[in-house]
């Protein structure tokens, strides 16, 4: 037996050598560039010994193969040429495990992402478990980078070139069977016996050892047509380019490199490939778009560790309940039962509340299982984790309440009197209020210190973020307890201060003002839409107000005026548009149509807000006008504490409103332009369009002494 820092190598009495990988004091495997020699001694006594007849590949911790390389060794990198040799390093160690004369089988259970699934696929064959948590996928372009280690050359031929690039290109995970189907890998067994089969397979002879291993990719005459002429090829990766373009707006530089590298060992060669995929990783690694991208990993990384007050444990939640049955109650019902697994109790004023909150998790669910992902036997045990009640039976050993009715204090108020008359001593209140204050909501509470706001955004199934809103009497540990479930959720949950519109809404407002104004001057909706999406935006401010509903934004909008002052004030030409039916989509009727097949525009807006669209202001303008009011808002809140701090501040509007993530959240994009600019520039549109640009006092103080949000 070997046993080095990480690897281990024990040769069974079959002459099958199991190389174990576990990296001591982590919970999951990561690949550190420090492993280098540890890989090739291992390597250099595989060939040494000519009794194996295979090596079975694996990993020491419970549910994780490999969860990817390092990131971290990246930060230490200061030119591409730097980044590059680290890429040609992996490359380098899995070519020689790749050119081993023996069979190399990777059993695979648990997370195999980005490095780890290019380790498993320099191996000849892989086999891996049917545990829930097995997933194989290349997310690195999430980080504004390109697999370094082979991976955008060895994927297609394993997968296909569709296949391969529609994995790399949108960061997509395979499950343990999506991943058979497509030719990842050989078999899928339990995980009881993959070690097992991983050996049999070794000694079966159907593996072939050496670099040239492959086996032919199975494809239909579509895919036969469009992967293995010269003309085919070419309109797939014109497609591919084409449809990138479409969805980045030049944004995102690794898409692109992804496609030239997996083009280059195509249609040139292999070994062009890797050089180019090592280059382009280099340039990537050093891009202002991936290191913003990185800092958001390192953040989210960072906040999962955190409980809502350091030092305070949260309470053990077993049970949970639900005041409301519509979008946003069925939807918070839904991540209760399927992602935290805690049994949700729903009530609902009547029956047919319930049977749209059932129906929501239903549909979810059941999309699921038609699509394979989930057996219906597992849907319908998620499925009973929800059960429905019209009055408050079932309450009297819940540990939180959720309340989810509508925006109307008095009517949350006697929920709360309700919970505490219904519930035990501890039950915690947690309101899904999305303007009042929870300060308010508490005033009448005979148990204010349980009383929270867990403000989460719609869709709830999708949207990452949770603000958790303590107002002054909330009890830490009930803090801790709400941020602990909303992560159980698969939330990234914020803590922030009780002041009108808490953060996320507080700094949408001005944002969304804006671009009110700019349309009541004339520029065209759809113009400003493009504007804000071409700078990154996942949808522009015209259609997000038809989506969450424009009735919506006007209950906000004086809620703010009256806390915050007269910047937060809502055009009063509005008011028409809601006198005129026009809430937004769920309506049919809004600032687009809902009644043709493709969205278009509403002409008939323009005359009801008398309206002459004329479009003379540049996209760039448009975009910075509105962008700079969500900026100087953001520092505000950061200076009044409504934000802990900058990171925080960053995550919620990326994971909030769709912040562009490439440019790091208001924070660190004010950090990359230069607080003395971002000044300078709200001067300029105060001096042009009023007292609204403003800039806060904390970005002129911060101006003045040459600081940053961030330190660097």
């Amino acid at each position: 037996m070997t046993d080095t820092t990480t690897f281990t190598l024990s040769i069974q009495d079959n002459n099958v050598a199991h190389l174990v990988m576990d990296v001591p004091d982590e919970s999951m495997n990561t690949l550190k560039s420090a492993f280098a020699d540890e890989i090739a001694t291992i390597l250099q006594e595989i060939k040494a010994n000519t009794s194996l007849l295979g090596v079975v590949l694996c990993s020491g911790k419970k549910d994780s193969f490999v969860a990817g390389a390092d990131i971290n060794m990246l930060a230490s990198c200061t030119t591409a040429e730097e980044a590059t040799t680290l890429s040609r390093q992996g490359q380098m160690i899995f070519d020689q495990l790749a050119s081993l004369d023996i069979p190399v089988v990777a059993a695979i259970n648990g997370a195999c992402l980005g490095g780890g699934l290019e380790l498993a696929m320099a191996c000849h064959a892989r086999v891996c478990s049917d545990s829930p948590k097995t997933a194989l996928g290349l997310p690195e372009v999430q980080l504004g980078l390109l697999p370094g280690s082979g991976g955008t050359q060895r994927l297609p031929k394993l997968v296909g070139i569709q296949k391969a690039l529609d994995m790399m290109l949108t960061g997509k995970q395979l499950r343990a069977k999506q991943a058979l189907k497509a030719g990842l890998v050989d078999d899928v067994v339990p995980n009881t016996v993959l070690i097992d089969v991983a050996e049999k397979l070794v000694l079966s002879g159907k593996v072939k050892a050496g670099k040239n291993h492959y086996k032919p990719v199975k494809l239909n005459l579509v895919g036969k047509a469009l992967e293995k002429t010269p003309f085919g090829r070419k309109v797939l990766f014109d497609q591919a380019s084409k449809t990138v373009n479409k969805k980045t707006k030049g944004n995102y530089p690794a898409p692109l490199s992804i496609i030239k590298c997996v083009k280059m060992g195509v249609e040139q060669s292999p070994a062009k490939g890797f050089q180019l995929e090592a280059d382009l990783f280099g340039e990537l690694v050093m891009t202002p778009e991936s290191y913003q991208l990185r800092q958001i990993f390192f953040a989210t990384t960072e906040m999962k560790k955190e409980q809502g007050v350091a030092g305070v444990e949260p309470s053990t939640i077993k049970k949970v309940a639900v005041l409301g049955g519509g979008l946003m109650g069925g939807g918070i019902a839904f991540v209760t039962a399927t992602k935290a697994k805690l049994p949700v109790r729903i009530k609902d004023i009547g029956d047919q509340g319930l049977k749209n909150a059932f129906k929501y998790g239903y549909d979810l669910l059941n999309k699921k299982v038609k699509r394979r992902f989930m057996r219906k036997s597992e849907m319908q045990k998620q499925m009973s984790m929800m059960t429905g009640t019209t009055d408050y039976s079932g309450f009297h050993d819940v540990d939180v309440v959720i309340e989810a009715v509508f925006e109307d204090l008095a009517l949350k108020q006697s929920m709360v009197q309700d919970i505490e008359q219904h519930c035990a001593t501890s039950t915690i209140f947690a309101s899904n209020t999305s303007s009042l204050p929870i300060g308010q909501i508490a005033a009448k509470a005979t148990r204010a210190e349980n009383v929270i706001g867990l403000h989460y955004f719609s869709p709830v199934d999708k949207m990452p973020l949770a603000e958790i809103i303590p107002h002054e009497g909330t009890s830490e540990q009930v803090i801790s307890t709400t941020v602990a479930l909303a992560k159980k959720q698969g939330k990234t949950p914020i803590v922030v201060k009780d002041k009108a519109g808490f953060y996320v809404n507080r700094i949408l407002a001005p944002y969304m003002n804006e671009a009110a104004i700019l349309l009541l001057a004339g520029e065209p909706i759809d113009k400003l839409d493009r504007a804000l999406v071409n700078a990154g935006f996942p949808v522009g401010p015209m259609q997000l107000l038809d989506e969450v509903g424009i009735d919506v934004g006007a209950k906000i909008g004086p809620i703010l005026q009256a806390e915050l002052g007269e910047r937060f004030a809502p055009p009063e030409a509005f008011d028409k548009l809601i006198d005129d039916g026009r809430l937004g989509k769920k309506a049919k009727k809004g600032f687009y149509r809902y009644d043709v097949k493709k969205k278009e525009v509403d002409q008939s807006v323009y005359q009801l807000l008398n309206i002459s669209p004329q479009g003379k202001l540049a996209s760039e303008e448009i975009a910075n006008r509105c962008l700079f009011m969500m900026l100087n808002e953001a520092a505000e809140c950061l200076a009044e504490g409504i934000i802990r701090n900058a990171r925080d501040g960053d995550i919620g509007t990326i994971f909030g409103i769709g912040f562009p993530p490439f440019l790091g959240g208001p924070f660190r994009y004010m950090d990359t332009l230069g607080i003395d600019k971002v000044v300078t520039q709200l001067n300029q549109f105060k001096a042009l369009y009023g007292d609204r640009y403003a800039p806060s006092e904390s970005l002129v103080n911060m101006a003045n002494q040459g600081g940053t949000f961030y330190k660097y």
